[in-house]
């Protein structure tokens, strides 16, 4: 793309989300002290029609890689190994498809950081896109609000959402709005790229090694895969 003169922006919406973005500049400030540890959760309440999940690419790529463009985002570092597993336990169609409706994936980042990032297409409580970090000094959460689909079985803890939310669109809605306005300025050269060709691919990769170690059950180095 860059060779021919065009311009590409991957739509990755949570690089536009507020607490998605207020987490990646506690984490860059040192907010945190030391990262450690960070959790992500992508629950869909549904699985798609089976025509879509066909060509979807399957759950790393189609759901999670937008984790683990969170991963790196968020944290500045990179993956260098993967350990993933998945269940097909759920629809048939899944099984049929060769596809899981849930998955699990532990990434080792190069500065030691850990992250497992979790994924489901059954989640009938609700649309839950969570993000955690950990580190030395503190941790915050983000997509934990009035309406995320969890409930506390702690005699004082907060009580369930009363209007769960029903799915990407209504979740995001408002960094889908502000992807498109960065889009915008990019085009008539008045912003920088928020979110390049290089960047999705070094997520995609991260979602094909998963694949590889879903497959062949065993920890997958990133240097194992070929150039995309």
């Amino acid at each position: 793309m860059a060779a021919a003169g065009g311009v590409l922006q991957l739509g990755f919406m949570r690089r536009f989300d507020a607490g998605c973005r207020t987490a990646r500049e506690l984490v860059r400030s040192g907010a945190l002290g030391r990262l450690h540890t960070v959790r992500t959760m992508t629950a869909d309440p549904a699985p798609p029609p089976a025509a879509y999940l066909a060509t979807s690419g399957g759950l790393y790529r189609d759901c999670l890689v937008h984790d683990f463009d969170m991963v790196r985002w968020v944290t500045g570092h990179e993956v260098t190994e993967v350990y993933a597993t998945g269940s097909d336990a759920g629809p048939a169609v899944f099984r049929e498809l060769g596809d899981v409706d849930t998955a699990v994936a532990v990434l080792t980042l190069d500065d030691g950081t850990l992250a497992t990032c979790t994924g489901t297409r059954c989640n009938g409580a609700g649309y839950d896109v969570r993000m955690e970090l950990a580190g030395e000094l503190d941790q915050v959460s983000s997509g934990l609000d009035d309406r995320t689909p969890i409930a506390s079985t702690e005699p004082h803890g907060p009580p369930p959402a009363s209007k769960p939310w029903t799915g990407f669109l209504e979740r995001f809605g408002p960094a889908y709005e502000a992807e498109l306005a960065a889009f915008v300025k990019l085009v008539r050269g008045e912003g920088p790229n928020p979110c390049d060709g290089r960047e999705a691919l070094a997520a995609l990769r991260i979602a094909e090694a998963c694949e590889v170690s879903r497959r062949e059950r065993r920890p997958v180095r990133m240097t194992e895969l070929p150039d995309l």
